[in-house]
């Protein structure tokens, strides 16, 4: 099985709120977009949130949008083995180094995990002293 190598973060020294996924589906991967699969309803929920047209941007505007709204995007992976765009089927997971988090976003407040596979990280990013939650997987 092939190793896939994960996406690059969506983060920047105004990063209030990191939201961290386990790792990109085949979708994402092929287009080198978070939340790239159409029936992913990541972006339609931060649409309905900020009462913003993000599902009608261009992927490198609705980027623009995180930045300005002090929103990042990463996973807990940075690469692994896996058929499919199953959390349960990923196999040989090489994390990303989460401890970092802290200094790449200074004005850090809060992590929310997207989903049961992220959440299994917590014990890492409860360490750098900002809140934590578990998102139900978008």
């Amino acid at each position: 099985m092939q190793m896939l190598e994960g996406l690059p973060p969506v983060l920047d020294a105004h990063t209030r709120l990191v939201v961290l996924g386990s790792f990109p589906g085949r979708a994402s991967l092929e287009t080198q977009r978070y939340y790239g699969h159409a029936q992913n309803h990541f972006w339609k929920i931060l649409a309905a949130i900020w009462q913003l047209p993000l599902t009608d941007m261009p992927y490198a505007e609705r980027i623009h949008t995180l930045h300005q709204c002090g929103l990042g995007l990463w996973d807990v992976y940075a690469a692994c083995e896996r058929e499919g765009s199953l959390d349960s089927a990923i196999r040989n997971a090489q994390p990303n180094d989460l401890s970092t988090l802290g200094t790449r976003c200074p004005q850090l407040q809060a992590i929310a995990h997207n989903g049961g596979e992220s959440f299994r990280h917590a014990r890492h990013t409860q360490r750098l002293g900002v809140p934590v939650y578990r998102l139900p997987s978008t």
